[in-house]
């Protein structure tokens, strides 16, 4: 029989222990977010740990139970584990969703506060089927796998396709008016397709959508972001306006095919930056070419010349360099991730067509560890 002061001891090292805990949806620990409610221990070593869910119904229960029951097993002295799981009154959310934004009861876009330290890059193209979505989650992932806290919104509301290619098929909590968004690869996400049934259509008109993006924005507990990627529709349409009022200090990478008359289109998806008085951080050149499977010499399948064309436009339009950050061949790879949720950056980074998606995205992480670095006073290298 364990004496008090013992007793003591090992209450002390079970809440430590459930203080690495962490929250699967919000990532931080539970202890830190109200979510323990009690812990007993009886002269056994038998724990009884009662946690507190977001919500009724949460789908992380079985994960949180069993983090809990680890974590605690492990603790000297403890013989066995008895998870109790409650449900947080609706004070107690509305406190937690207060904590969450910093103590500001009302809603805000974090990223549009000066002095924020996320990099938002606004993915657009000029035309649908360029691979734009593509590009973006595997820019998503291979940022993520080099130590960078991502997420992405997929402002792509009538063409979302973000979570399939992400592998993404979790549902959002709503904590009050706060949700918490799923995750894959060690990337946040929200898509609008998470929210309608099947594979409905959204059928809305201008306000409807700024709402969505708004919401997205807002609503959503992105939490410390390094990087956060905009998938947006093609074009110049009501969600590019919308970004360019919600956030005006995203940067713009734009993404074509070599094929001319593409070209010709990404430009002006790039020349809307002269309106709206944003920065094209670059140009992602897709579908560069396809190595012949037979003598591996690389066949022009949608001509040659598109990135630099739309690099030299954009340059000269706008006074400031407009750089192409890479070119992706086609690989039969990255189609095949994407269909899988498996990004080719994490599943084959060394293909063709993953190795030239980590270069872009290792140009875009210095960028932002520069940004970090300013903040600290430390000069920052060159551009790229």
């Amino acid at each position: 029989m364990a004496s008090d002061t013992q007793a003591t001891v090992i209450e002390e090292s079970v809440r430590a222990a459930l203080g690495t805990v962490q929250d699967p949806e919000i990532h931080r620990p539970i202890t830190e977010l109200g979510m323990v409610k009690s812990v007993e221990i009886d002269p056994t070593g038998a724990a009884r740990v009662a946690v507190f869910l977001t919500v009724s119904g949460c789908p992380m229960r079985e994960t949180i139970t069993s983090r809990v029951t680890e974590a605690v097993g492990a603790v000297p002295g403890i013989t066995s584990v008895e998870v109790e799981l409650d449900v947080m009154s609706t004070e107690q959310r509305q406190e937690l969703a207060t904590m969450l934004r910093g103590g500001q009861a009302e809603k805000e876009i974090p990223f549009a506060k000066p002095g924020s330290l996320t990099r938002v890059y606004a993915v657009a193209s000029g035309k649908g089927g360029v691979g734009k979505s593509s590009v973006t989650v595997n820019l998503a992932a291979a940022l993520a796998a080099d130590g960078l806290k991502v997420a992405v919104v997929d402002a792509d509301i009538y063409g979302h396709s973000i979570p399939r290619m992400l592998g993404v098929d979790g549902r959002p909590t709503q904590v009050e008016n706060m949700i918490m968004p799923p995750s894959a690869h060690g990337v946040k996400v929200i898509s609008i397709g998470m929210f309608t049934p099947g594979n409905a259509p959204v059928v809305w008109r201008g306000p409807m959508l700024h709402r969505a993006l708004q919401q997205f924005l807002g609503d959503v507990y992105w939490g410390d972001l390094d990087v956060l990627l905009l998938d947006l529709p093609p074009g110049t349409g009501d969600i590019a306006i919308s970004v360019a009022q919600l956030v005006p200090s995203a940067e713009i990478l734009i993404v074509t095919t070599p094929q001319q008359a593409a070209a010709e289109v990404a430009e002006r998806a790039g020349t809307i930056a002269l309106q709206t008085h944003q920065t094209i951080v670059g140009v992602i050149e897709n579908m560069s070419g396809m190595p012949c499977p037979h003598c591996g010499e690389m066949v022009d399948v949608f001509g040659t010349g598109g990135g630099k064309t739309v690099s030299d436009a954009l340059t000269k339009a706008t006074g400031a360099s407009v750089p192409v950050l890479g070119s992706i061949p086609i690989d039969l790879r990255l189609r095949e991730g994407g269909d899988e949720g498996k990004p080719v950056v994490l599943t084959d980074p060394d293909s063709p067509a993953g190795s030239a998606l980590r270069a872009i995205a290792s140009k875009l992480g210095a960028r932002q560890r520069g940004l970090a670095g300013l903040s600290l006073g430390i000069t920052p290298r060159n551009k790229f």
